[in-house]
């Protein structure tokens, strides 16, 4: 083939490999699997929301502090996601992913025991580590498995265990925190993360024969793609945006909107159900219309944050957009991820890895300048004010991303 031909061909397969295919057949049994791990790490991750006030009274430290919780966490998944995946890039994902669920059993533990406050932000990063291990590579497990086809769809249904936490996982550990102490939560997360382990070795299969087809150097290819890099920029926004105020949306509900403590878990379980059906919607709907998806998600959690911080003084309306905050907020991050591994290419691991530390990026950032706002003017509706702002700059790349798209399909071969 001449270098003409070649250059031909390999433009071809650009554009094919930006057309997205529809999905076909069911998700095999590992996704579901990988979505039963999720759940206890987007609980672990979001649980802190509900118990703020619970935990800051117990350790002796202000409620904005206490959010540094959130922060650290969020932290400790930006450096562990890619770290982690490149180091155990060489090992076999079932393993990977079950020294993963081990040191999160530990970290809850240390949490549980513990009543100084560096220590327990100690323990925070060590499971975030973790869990950006896990969700790196169950990403790829998921995607590889389900197929190119119905990556967005598998992808939604892992992200749909997180998004599932907070449906059931965090309302129940902010109960409970309230029945029996904030410790409460965290031993039962230790214990099933290690019936988890159980479960992971006996149904993810074995993929020893990978470990010679991939290298490090090969993985860091992916830094190579613009187009990846406006995806992160994405994923770190719009997940900011949404944390930015979710993260403190307990102090908003009962000092602002007049909600009393005990029903706050209602409401975060409204927050749950949206994000679980906008993931299961968008992953779906991603597969055939990606940039739609990402595009219109962007606009509609700027508008409802936006709409958040104006109206907090009424209860009805303000957790009725709590609700729909979930569902547009959450639910373009599983075709996000799906973008990321389709545009890093031959980097999948690491592509995965890096929308986590995005995702976790955005989060960090945005619930540390939402907690410095909750001693400013703006005081609990900070949070929702500063998340609209943050949300709002997703439109950029996402955008860029469609027109991007169009311009290379409308390219003549």
């Amino acid at each position: 083939m001449s270098t003409r031909g070649a250059t031909l061909h390999a433009s071809a397969e650009t554009v094919r490999a930006d057309i997205p295919q529809p999905p076909s057949g069911r998700l095999p049994l590992v996704v579901h699997v990988l979505a039963l791990g999720t759940f206890l790490m987007g609980t672990t991750e979001f649980v802190v929301a509900g118990l703020l006030p619970e935990i800051a009274g117990d350790l002796r430290v202000s409620v904005a502090r206490t959010g540094l919780m959130i922060t650290v966490f969020a932290v400790g998944m930006i450096v562990g996601a890619p770290l982690m995946a490149l180091l155990t890039l060489r090992l076999p994902k079932r393993l990977t992913l079950m020294l993963a669920l081990g040191v999160f059993a530990t970290g809850h533990v240390i949490v549980a025991l513990s009543s100084n406050f560096t220590v327990v932000l100690a323990a925070r990063f060590l499971t975030a580590i973790a869990t950006g291990a896990f969700w790196a590579v169950a990403n790829v497990a998921a995607t590889r498995s389900a197929g190119p086809a119905a990556s967005a769809r598998a992808l939604g249904l892992v992200g749909a265990g997180a998004m599932l936490a907070n449906v059931v996982g965090v309302p129940l550990g902010a109960l409970a925190g309230q029945s029996m102490g904030w410790r409460g939560p965290f031993w039962a997360l230790a214990v099933l993360s290690v019936a988890s382990i159980i479960l992971i070795a006996r149904t993810v299969p074995h993929d020893d024969g990978d470990r010679q087809a991939v290298s490090i150097r090969s993985e860091l290819t992916a830094l190579h793609s613009g187009r990846l890099w406006l995806v992160l920029v994405a994923c770190a926004t719009t997940t900011g945006g949404v944390l930015a105020a979710y993260s403190y949306i307990s102090p908003l509900l009962t000092d602002r909107s007049g909600i009393a403590s005990g029903t706050v878990p209602l409401v975060l379980a409204g927050f749950g159900l949206g994000a679980l059906v906008g993931s299961l919607v968008g992953g779906r709907l991603g597969d055939r219309r990606p940039h739609m998806v990402t595009v219109m998600a962007a606009a509609g959690a700027t508008l409802l944050l936006l709409a958040i911080a104006l109206l907090a003084d009424h209860a009805v309306p303000t957790v009725v957009l709590v609700a729909m905050l979930g569902f547009f907020g959450l639910g373009a991050n599983p075709v996000l991820m799906a973008l990321a591994v389709r545009f890093a290419r031959h980097a999948p691991v690491l592509a995965s890895a890096l929308t986590v530390s995005a995702f976790n990026l955005g989060t960090a950032i945005g619930s540390w300048i939402a907690g410095l706002t909750l001693d400013s003017p703006l005081g609990t509706t900070g949070p929702a004010v500063i998340g609209t702002t943050i949300a709002a700059l997703t439109l950029i790349p996402t955008t860029a991303i469609a027109l991007t798209r169009h311009r290379r399909a409308a390219t003549p071969l």
